[in-house]
């Protein structure tokens, strides 16, 4: 079979991550890097093997695919004449600077039936897709993404830099409407939120609570997940879970309930409580998500498939997303002790 010809635009972090996946995958011709700076585009080309450009509108008749690497707030214009043409495209997440741009982007993908996948990588976290297999009905879910300042996707606030894994994650496992939203967040070193606190509350009954910052001192990126089948705490640095299930002693467990409804007593004594549930550790693979993101991508390419992590995925996630930062908007606020001081450092 004839290789895909692809090329990464972007040669920053994410760009050479994508860069040296594409490289190691045997269906697929690495092409070339397109980056304004051609120093650090050619040290990159020259480590995999393949050409230089400066200008991504040169690759529209030279490739198969292309992965978009590139700040935010240029995604919607460099992925423009390629899914025009008909380009798959990959682009990182968020999808777009806006939400106008994201809508724009899946219209253009749906005119031309063009496949267009976003970057969502903790969809393809080893985690993520165990706990799917798992077939979860939440009640509750609990994320906590926290890391320390990397001076990158400054462009944007905490919410559409690293909280929006979790609001794809999350929407995807409620699979319901949301009905209420309820945010505070706080900007420290920028002019976007550093850190943020959300609680949704949807349509079925389901209610998440949601804590990203960029400013702690350690990384963490954990859920935890309650329901009436089981309780499942993952983390998703160590690709590691747990489940606690009734399943396998559901007979104790119903025993136990007639007794209390009964006269209200459980012989504690005479209980052994480890043996009402079932204590598992979830079987989880430890590979790299962007490389089964990439694979993933790859594959809907050549069958021409819906990609996992969809253009309507994206933009359902930047929907919420901006409404939970319109929420922080509206909640801004200081306490009254605290006293503005001017940049001369006197009080006001």
């Amino acid at each position: 079979m004839e290789k895909l010809k692809t090329a990464v635009i972007g040669a920053g972090k994410m760009g050479r991550l994508h860069t040296r996946i594409y490289s190691q995958m045997d269906q697929v011709n690495l092409v070339g890097i397109v980056d304004t700076d051609k120093e650090k585009a050619q040290e990159l080309a020259n480590e995999y093997g393949c050409e230089v450009f400066s200008d991504h509108n040169e690759l529209t008749d030279k490739v198969d695919a292309v992965t978009i690497a590139v700040p935010t707030e240029n995604h919607a214009q460099i992925a423009e004449p390629f899914l025009s043409n008909s380009i798959p495209v990959l682009v990182e997440k968020p999808l777009a600077m806006t939400l106008p741009e994201a809508r724009h982007m899946l219209e253009l993908a749906g005119k031309n039936n063009c496949i267009l996948q976003v970057g969502y990588s903790e969809r393809f976290n080893p985690v993520v897709q165990a706990m799917h297999r798992l077939h979860i009905e939440p009640q509750f879910m609990e994320s906590q993404r926290i890391s320390p300042y990397t001076f990158r996707s400054t462009d944007v606030g905490v919410v559409l830099d690293l909280m929006i894994h979790d609001i794809d994650i999350m929407l995807s496992l409620a699979d319901s409407p949301v009905k209420d939203v309820q945010a505070v967040g706080v900007n420290v070193l920028g002019q976007h939120e550093d850190i943020a606190n959300v609680r949704l509350t949807f349509e079925n009954g389901c209610v998440a609570n949601l804590t990203a910052s960029r400013l702690a001192l350690k990384t963490e990126r954990k859920i935890r997940i309650f329901s009436g089948q089981a309780y499942l705490s993952l983390d998703y640095l160590k690709k590691a879970g747990l489940m606690i299930s009734k399943t396998a002693n559901i007979d104790m467990v119903q025993f136990l309930r007639k007794q209390q409804q009964g006269d209200g007593q459980i012989d504690i004594e005479n209980t052994n409580w480890s043996d009402l549930v079932n204590v598992e550790m979830l079987d989880i693979d430890d590979r790299e998500s962007l490389e089964l993101e990439q694979e993933a991508f790859v594959q809907a390419v050549i069958e021409g498939s819906r990609p996992q992590v969809s253009a309507e995925d994206a933009v359902a996630a930047m929907e919420l997303a901006e409404r939970i930062i319109e929420v922080i908007n509206r909640h801004q606020w200081k306490p009254e002790h605290l006293e503005d001081i001017s940049a001369s450092g006197k009080k006001s």
